[in-house]
């Protein structure tokens, strides 16, 4: 059942939406961006606290929103849903068995939700993100509250700008999440990882010696918000997909200095461009990982107009050692994009990403063990899916194990394994940034065989049965909990 009020209007209809369920506090002492409210923050995710909206922020113009993807509840309530559950269902109904298997399946299968709904986005002339404007010597990023987050970050960052670029040759748009330090009043760093379609969006127009537009969203809905994380093929546009999840289609207008288009209910946007084969020292930043990551040089924004709401609200996001926020995010990307990954892998019954891996670093999965090394075969598979492919860990498990309760995933994965023959060892591409890899963007991973082994796997010993209690006993002890007085 959609949320009440769903689809939201903008960040400032989702708020309202949290604080009439108990859902967000008001902060209304004076609070400073730097380091200050990352503290809060963190003490409140790590306490299950609500969504936050510091109305007084020390620097800056304007109240920060953040800890809005928190929890499973707010995350569901963002998208419109219950449970996050719902919305996989929603696609893997619409997915036809009879579509191809393989990564041509999951674009096939995502495209064709994507044509039943007919939710591409819709443009219009007028846009709330345009009511007030600030260009040339006007524009100052000073305005915006950016947090420091943690004492040895290289500065202010931006940490919730939704990045749009276009591809030069083909004109594909592109939608991304990405980080943004503040380097001057009008200029910004731009973090975009090696994976990254923008990247290959900005070596294209290097490669033709262009300058490359960009436009950067502050504030958009929650549906938006959340497309712009999710980790789609890059020839399915994220505005399609955030017309599917929100039912119907996201306005968007043309900016009104470089030829790209953003979403009309944005709090505040960012217009400008990249100049051909220039960086700038880009870091140190307290990352995802509960790691600083290093100094690396990065291109720079060079920002020609500033375009705001009238009273806008500044959107960010606290990064660090799990738990963090972006557990709420990570979590709606497992749920949602499962029936999309048992398209390209039939072999998988469920899989989960554990917040404490950071979604990508470990990867729980069962399987129906059918054949000699299946779970080998499932692993590999893996490795060839997508963004799947960064996974350094790979557990798999047999059918009857809760991929979600790490108590019984750990019980498999500590007895039911023989390290010498069990694990599969290999190399391939890793996260941007990993550090624990000796060279960067590749490394080492290592899949673990925790089903039960097969006589035609070596395994000749007969594996032992598992205790249970009978149903009968189970029942009995049930209906007469009550008189032990226990």
């Amino acid at each position: 059942m959609a949320a009440r009020g769903f689809p939201y209007t903008d960040l400032k209809d989702f708020l309202a939406a949290l604080e009439r369920a108990g859902e967000l506090r008001r902060v209304s002492v004076p609070v400073d961006p730097t380091l200050e409210i990352s503290e809060v923050v963190t003490r409140t995710v790590r306490a299950g606290g609500p969504a936050l909206l510091f109305e007084r922020p020390t620097r800056g113009e304007m109240p920060v929103a953040i800890n809005l993807f928190g929890t499973e509840k707010r995350m569901a309530m963002a998208l419109g849903v219950d449970s996050l559950d719902e919305i996989g269902a929603r696609i893997g109904a619409l997915i036809k068995p009879e579509l191809p298997v393989g990564w041509s399946g999951i674009r096939e299968g995502l495209g064709k939700v994507m044509q039943l709904k007919s939710v591409p986005p819709r443009k219009v002339k007028t846009a709330p993100c345009q009511e007030v404007v600030y260009s040339g010597d006007d524009v100052d990023l000073n305005r915006l509250p950016g947090l420091q987050v943690w004492p040895g970050d290289g500065g202010i960052f931006h940490n919730y700008g939704l990045t749009h670029t276009k591809h030069p040759e083909t004109g594909k748009r592109n939608l991304g999440l990405y980080r943004l330090q503040q380097h001057s009043r009008n200029t910004l760093g731009m973090h975009w990882q090696i994976h990254k379609d923008s990247t290959a969006h900005h070596a294209v127009a290097e490669r033709l010696g262009e300058r490359l537009p960009v436009a950067v969203a502050i504030g958009c809905d929650p549906v938006v918000s959340y497309a712009a994380s999710a980790p789609l093929p890059s020839d399915i546009d994220e505005y399609l997909f955030a017309g599917f999840l929100r039912g119907e289609r996201v306005e968007m207008v043309d900016c009104l200095t470089v030829p790209l288009q953003v979403p009309a209910h944005a709090q505040i946007v960012l217009e400008g461009y990249l100049e051909p084969g220039e960086r700038l020292p880009e870091g140190p930043f307290g990352d995802h990982t509960g790691f600083y990551t290093p100094v690396e040089p990065f291109p720079v924004l060079h920002i020609e107009t500033m375009t705001m709401q009238r009273n806008p609200v500044y959107h960010s996001i606290v990064t660090s050692k799990p738990p963090q926020e972006d557990h709420g995010l990570g979590k709606a990307t497992e749920r949602i994009f499962q029936p999309l990954l048992k398209l390209l892998i039939p072999d998988i019954v469920d899989y989960d990403l554990p917040a404490a891996g950071v979604f990508h670093n470990c990867a729980i999965v069962s399987i129906r063990k059918r054949y000699p090394k299946h779970a080998q075969k499932v692993m590999n598979a893996i490795w060839g899916a997508h963004l799947m492919s960064l996974t350094k860990l790979i557990v798999i498990v047999d059918a009857d194990c809760d991929v979600h309760d790490y108590n019984e995933v750990a019980f498999r994965a500590f007895g039911n394994v023989d390290y010498a023959r069990d694990l599969l060892l290999t190399e391939g591409p890793v996260d941007h940034l990993d550090h624990a890899s000796y060279q960067q963007f590749w490394g080492g991973k290592v899949g673990v065989d925790a089903t039960r082994k097969l006589p035609t796997e070596g395994y000749t010993r007969g594996w032992p049965e598992e205790m249970t209690m009978s149903p009968e006993v189970t029942s009995l002890v049930d209906k007469r909990w009550k008189e032990y007085g226990i």
